[in-house]
């Protein structure tokens, strides 16, 4: 009896040492994609009002869970049974994160604003439907980074077995949204952290000059997650293409490095959606004028 009880506990042992480095490997491939992450849901859960930042993040982060709990098993699954269904998924992700990304970029450059019609905008995003919104787009970009970081993390324990598998897997996902999503909570509070540093101590000595400098390092981090988010949306589809996509894996640019081919692909296949997008609104806001 105690035999048995003691061998049940080595094997447990021995899965969790296989489980710890083989989470250790997955974390470090995954590790490029989890900056990249954090950079565009840095972008995507802020500029809402301070009451609600801290609430909408927590439901970002729970959809974030459901994504990784609908995503996980769905892999395992097709690994086993249809890996080459994973590729068509994973390229499909790729497009909708160059659609964004692109349509972003052109957004900046040729749609600007007037001050006038951004303060209206920033009033009439202020409300119940629009942050619903706004929830739905951050989750629906996260669904398919953590289509990536799955897939990524599930790589590196193909020849594991199932059983360190699926705790990998797992645990990576887990870790991969407690982490992002704590950071962001982080930087969303900034402001908040610095008024009351200021409040109680002033804003002169090193405390309060330390609160000042949290305030107005807010908008400038702000602006600076909404760059590289965008840059990293471009370069995380344009991996995609270059590592599923034969084709231009093996004949475009091939001899080029992939920090240069890579987001030229997502920027071209991201252009291309939003003109098939774009045509495709035109062509139905015409049959509706009919």
């Amino acid at each position: 009896m105690a035999s048995g009880i003691f061998a049940v506990l080595d094997d447990i042992s021995t899965l969790m040492d296989d489980v710890a480095l083989a989470s250790k490997i997955a974390s470090q491939k995954t590790a490029g994609i989890l900056g990249d992450d954090l950079a565009v849901n840095a972008e995507k859960a802020t500029g809402f009002v301070s009451s609600r930042e801290l609430p909408v993040l927590w439901a970002i982060s729970k959809g974030s869970l459901i994504n990784k709990a609908i995503i996980i098993p769905i892999a395992i699954l097709l690994q086993i049974f249809l890996p080459e269904a994973i590729k068509i998924i994973l390229t499909c992700g790729g497009i909708y994160l160059a659609f964004e990304g692109v349509e972003k970029i052109i957004e900046y450059f040729f749609h600007k604003k007037h001050p006038k019609e951004e303060e209206k905008d920033a009033i009439a995003e202020e409300g119940p439907d629009a942050e619903k919104a706004k929830i739905k787009s951050a989750i629906a970009t996260d669904f398919i980074l953590s289509i990536e970081i799955v897939i990524i993390a599930l790589g590196t324990v193909l020849r594991q077995p199932l059983t360190v598998q699926i705790i990998t897997v797992a645990l990576v996902g887990l870790l991969a949204t407690v982490g992002v999503y704590g950071f962001v909570a982080l930087i969303v509070r900034m402001d908040d952290t610095g008024y009351k540093l200021i409040r109680r101590f002033g804003d002169k000595g090193f405390i309060g000059k330390t609160g000042k400098m949290l305030v107005n390092a807010l908008p400038w981090i702000i602006r600076f997650f909404a760059v590289v988010g965008t840059i990293a949306l471009i370069f995380v589809a344009g991996g995609i293409f270059a590592h599923n996509i034969p084709y231009l894996h093996h004949h475009i640019m091939s001899n080029w490095p992939s920090f240069i081919r890579e987001p030229i692909f997502g920027l071209v296949i991201g252009a291309v959606a939003v003109l098939l997008f774009s045509l495709g609104k035109s062509i139905i806001r015409l049959f509706q004028r009919k």
